[in-house]
């Protein structure tokens, strides 16, 4: 009976600890928005064995899809697998690029893994020329293009550089190399020895990617107009195979000329036939990422890394307010929706931007930004941002919010934000481990909660609790404001993505937002969906 009683005392101490209550509501775990293939899709081939391979940045994996059924399987996981691009070279090695980290790996048929270049952050396309050759360039975070050595023993060799943004390329019957020039709207020849480069079309809205088939045609992918084009060499006419939706990728052509896109924001492998301009979808998901979340008038805001996506929590039904390239976004990866007002941050463009949520239009869209978190709209229309690496909350004004000023500084990891009904500010310390309280007023700062593991999203509770997301734990917790009392909603839940090594540890927010009926609804950035907890 004495080892009964300690028992007991142990685990009501264990209750008290977290402050659990035998009183707080039983959720179940539901999925409302289907299964997502992937976390963004970006670089594909064809292996000379047949083999549709699809690279994932942010979920750092190599996916082998099967063409006929859609079915997905890891072919090189984290964190080695980070894939914008890849090809397979004439001796059936693999090599492609790790897009964040800035290195080149290549796979070599032993299964041997090399790294053939590191250091050189926003390395992204790369191709192989007949006898062996690499070659890869750096866009959006560099503008050049290398030579690299197979065997990972030298190097890489700086060509040039400044050409404008040449994203995936392919070499051509005649030895020179063919791609896009992203930010020049144009499509380019580069002779790789004499590091020249000439012009040969125009006229594209973006650009992203070109290949050439067996018969020595090349084709090039637009992302902005969703495109797929014949282009010829020599004259530059263009010829338009193709309409699909925007934000195009990549393409690949198999040994039979089938050619295959990716769709970075429906993370979609689709088929092309060239001769009819008919499109086939192999395998998408509904949404691309699951960033933060947020939900206004029965809809559920999406920041979905490649798009601002809405579910309707009434019909289940997942729209699209806007898309990367199509649109005028940047990576967004949170939302909040105040009064009128939507404002969506994009952590690693540096970006900030708010809609009008009745009308959908944009309203402004400001870069310069150190790693913007979150972001929220006030009622004189000046807008509150964490600024993550710099440890600021800060407040921009006018017109073309040239006024900033910083609230408060010195935190560590400031991540999410949500008004309270006095006009002061919560935010979740992400590195920190602490849910903050700001009054906007003074500038004056309250410790909320603390011993966190790293919070994220979080919305106030109708009872005035906050449910926070604690990614570091996996699970989601409330938090009473006025005592600090912690207790757990739920464990062992879809979330915490592992950040690369070169990104902040923040990465892809987990957002989370309560319904009227106080369901609790997050995003998962593991299974790239939405999930809800229904109150019991």
């Amino acid at each position: 009976m004495r080892g009964l009683k300690l028992g007991v005392a142990a685990a009501a101490l264990a209750l008290i600890a977290v402050g659990c209550s035998e009183n707080e509501p039983k959720y179940e775990l539901e999925a409302v928005t289907g299964p997502s293939p992937f976390h963004g899709i970006h670089g594909i081939t064809v292996t000379g064995a047949g083999k549709l391979l699809a690279g994932s940045v942010v979920g750092s994996t190599i996916y082998e899809v099967n063409r006929e059924t859609g079915e997905t399987s890891v072919f090189e996981g984290p964190p080695t697998g980070m894939a914008d691009d890849l090809e397979e070279g004439p001796d059936g090695t693999l090599a492609w690029t790790a897009f964040l980290d800035g290195k080149v790996y290549a796979r070599k048929p032993d299964g041997t893994l090399l790294t053939l270049a590191e250091g050189l952050p926003g390395m992204n396309s790369l191709a192989w020329t007949d006898d062996g050759r690499l070659f890869a360039t750096q866009v959006f975070l560099g503008d050049a293009l290398y030579e690299l050595d197979p065997g990972g023993v030298n190097p890489p060799r700086k060509i040039m550089e400044g050409m404008g943004g040449l994203n995936g390329f392919d070499f051509g019957p005649d030895g020179k190399l063919y791609g896009p020039l992203w930010f020049k709207k144009k499509a380019a020849r580069v002779d790789v020895d004499a590091g020249t480069i000439e012009v040969i079309a125009e006229g594209f809205a973006t650009p992203a990617a070109a290949n050439f088939n067996s018969k020595g045609e090349l084709h090039v992918v637009d992302t902005e107009a969703g495109h797929v084009y014949r282009v010829n060499i020599e004259t530059g006419e263009k010829t338009l195979l193709a309409e699909v939706e925007p934000a195009i990728d990549n393409l690949a052509f198999d040994a039979e000329d089938n050619l295959y896109i990716t769709n970075m924001a429906d993370n979609a492998v689709i088929h092309v036939d060239t001769a009819t301009g008919a499109s086939k979808t192999i395998v998408s998901g509904p949404l691309a990422i699951a960033g933060d979340i947020e939900i206004s008038g029965g809809v559920i805001y999406i920041a979905d890394l490649f798009s601002i996506r809405k579910f309707d929590i009434e019909s289940g039904q997942v729209s699209e307010l806007a898309r990367v390239w199509s649109s005028n976004i940047d990576y967004p990866l949170s939302i909040s929706a105040t009064g009128e007002r939507i404002a969506v941050a994009a952590l690693t463009a540096g970006a900030v931007q708010t809609f009008d949520q009745t009308s959908e239009r944009s309203l402004d869209l400001h870069h310069g930004f150190v790693t913007p978190a979150d972001a929220v709209v006030l009622e004189d229309g000046s807008v509150i941002i964490s600024e993550y690496a710099r440890g600021a909350v800060m407040r921009v004004s006018g017109n073309d919010w040239s006024d900033r000023t910083d609230i408060v500084t010195g935190l560590q990891g400031p991540a999410m934000l949500k008004l309270d009904s006095a006009g002061g500010l919560y935010v979740s310390e992400n590195l920190a481990g602490k849910i903050r309280h700001i009054d906007l007023g003074s500038g004056e700062m309250n410790t909320v909660a603390e011993g966190l593991e790293a919070p994220e999203g979080f919305d106030i509770a109708p009872d005035g609790r906050i449910i926070v997301a604690e990614v570091g734990a996996k699970r989601i917790a409330a938090i009473d404001p006025a005592s600090g009392k912690k207790t757990v909603i739920k464990d062992n839940l879809p979330i915490g993505l592992a950040a690369p090594e070169a990104a902040p540890p923040l990465f892809i927010p987990t957002g989370v937002a309560i319904a009227e009926d106080g369901d609790i609804y997050f995003s998962s950035d593991l299974d790239a969906r939405i999930y809800r907890l229904r109150k019991g």
